[in-house]
C-alpha cells in the first residue's frame, strides 16, 4: 500500500478502537503552523524582545519640524545639503529614515520631525526642482520631549555639517528645560563627561553682543570658546572686549572687510589688553608698544641704557601719520634730556 493511501486508511480508522495501541497521531497542517507563528510573533512583541518600526512615504509639506530640533532650519541651502541631494538623485529615493512622531490637534501637518532636518530640506526642494515624485520617507515613534532631545543628540552627534553652535545652543535650552539646571545629571543622561559638557554650555552662554563681531558666528567652536570666555574677565576686559565687537560689527555694515573668525578673536584680544600708550622704556623682558589713542600699534620699544632708547617704527599698522607723529612727540616729551 502507498504511503498516501495508507495515511488516508489511517484517517478512517482513526476513531476505532481496533487494538490496545493509541492512535497516531495526526501531522500538523500549514495553517496550523502559521496560527502557532503569529502567536508566538505576538508574544514577542508583548514582552518587548521585538520592536516594530513604522515607516511611512509622506509629504514633507505635512511635516512640520519639532520645537527642539537641534538644527537651525533657516541655514539649511542647496549648498549645505548638495551631498545629500545628489545621493538622493542618483538612488532615486531617500534611503535613511528620518524620525518623526504624530501631531495631534494640527490640521497643517500630521508629524513633527525629530531627527532629518536635511533630509526634509532636501526632498522639499527636489520636489520643486523637476522631481515632484520624491517623498518623505519616516520613521513614526512614539516618545516625550526629553527622549527625543537625546535621540536627536545621539543621531547628530556626530554628523560634521552640524556646527558646533547650534549643538551648544540645543543644550543650553535643554539644560533648564529637561534637567532643571542640573548639568551633571544633564551630562549622565547623555552619557558624555560633564567637562565636555561644559565646554559646549560655554559657547552657547557667549554674550550676543560679542557674536555680533563676528561674519559667520557659526564657524565659532568650542575650542575658540575657551579664548574668548578667558577675555570677559575681568569687568574692563569684558568692556573693552564688547566695545571693540560692536565697532567691528558696525565696520562690516558699513561695507568693511569681513574679517576672518581669526583675526577676529585676534582684533578682541588686542582689545582686551592693549598696548600701553606711554610709560618708561623696559630696561629688561618683552619689547614695549606704543599705540595711538585709536589702539592702532605706532612704535615699539626694543630697550633702553645709559646711551638712550632704540625704537621701532611699525609703520604698517594702520595708524596715520599724523598718529605716529603725536606717538614720537609723546616719547620725546617723557625721554628727552
Amino acid at each position: 500500500m502507498s504511503k498516501k493511501n495508507s495515511g488516508f486508511a489511517a484517517d478512517l480508522t482513526a476513531g476505532i478502537d481496533l487494538t490496545d495501541e493509541p492512535a497516531p497521531q495526526r501531522r500538523q497542517g500549514i495553517a496550523a503552523n502559521v496560527l502557532t507563528g503569529r502567536s508566538n510573533r505576538l508574544a514577542e512583541l508583548t514582552s518587548g524582545a521585538v520592536v516594530t518600526r513604522t515607516h511611512e512615504l509622506v509629504d514633507p509639506a505635512r511635516c512640520r519640524m519639532w520645537a527642539g530640533h537641534n538644527r537651525e532650519y533657516a541655514l539649511l541651502n542647496e549648498e549645505r545639503c548638495a551631498d545629500l541631494i545628489e545621493s538622493m538623485k542618483s538612488q532615486g529615493k531617500q534611503e535613511i529614515p528620518a524620525i518623526v512622531r504624530r501631531v495631534h490637534g494640527d490640521s497643517d501637518f500630521d508629524f513633527e520631525v525629530i531627527c532629518g532636518a536635511r533630509r526634509h530640506w532636501s526632498i522639499s526642494w527636489l520636489r520643486s526642482h523637476n522631481y515632484p515624485d520624491f517623498k518623505f520617507l519616516v520613521d513614526v515613534r512614539e516618545m516625550g520631549d526629553e527622549e527625543a532631545f537625546r535621540l536627536a543628540d545621539i543621531e547628530n552627534r556626530a554628523r560634521e555639517d552640524l556646527t558646533d553652535l547650534e549643538r551648544a545652543k540645543d543644550y543650553l535650552r535643554a539644560l533648564d528645560l529637561y534637567y532643571d539646571g542640573r548639568q551633571r545629571t544633564m551630562a549622565e543622561r547623555l552619557k558624555v563627561s560633564e567637562s565636555w559638557l561644559t565646554r559646549y554650555l560655554d559657547l552657547a552662554r557667549l554674550p550676543e553682543q560679542l557674536m555680533l563681531a563676528f561674519a559667520a558666528p557659526q564657524d565659532l567652536g568650542v575650542r575658540n570658546a575657551i579664548a574668548l570666555k578667558a577675555l570677559l574677565k575681568p569687568d574692563d576686559r569684558r568692556t573693552r572686549v564688547l566695545a571693540e565687537a560692536g565697532r567691528l560689527a558696525q565696520a562690516r555694515a558699513a561695507g568693511g572687510q569681513a574679517l576672518s573668525l581669526l583675526d577676529t578673536i585676534k582684533a578682541l584680544g588686542e582689545a582686551a589688553d592693549p598696548p600701553k600708550k606711554s610709560g618708561s622704556p623696559k630696561k629688561s623682558g618683552k619689547p614695549e608698544t606704543v599705540a595711538s589713542a585709536s589702539g592702532k600699534p605706532v612704535l615699539r620699544i626694543e630697550g633702553a641704557d645709559r646711551k638712550g632708547i632704540r625704537l621701532t617704527l611699525i609703520s604698517r599698522g594702520g595708524a596715520s601719520r599724523e598718529e605716529v607723529e603725536e606717538a614720537l612727540k609723546a616719547v620725546l616729551d617723557q625721554h628727552w634730556v
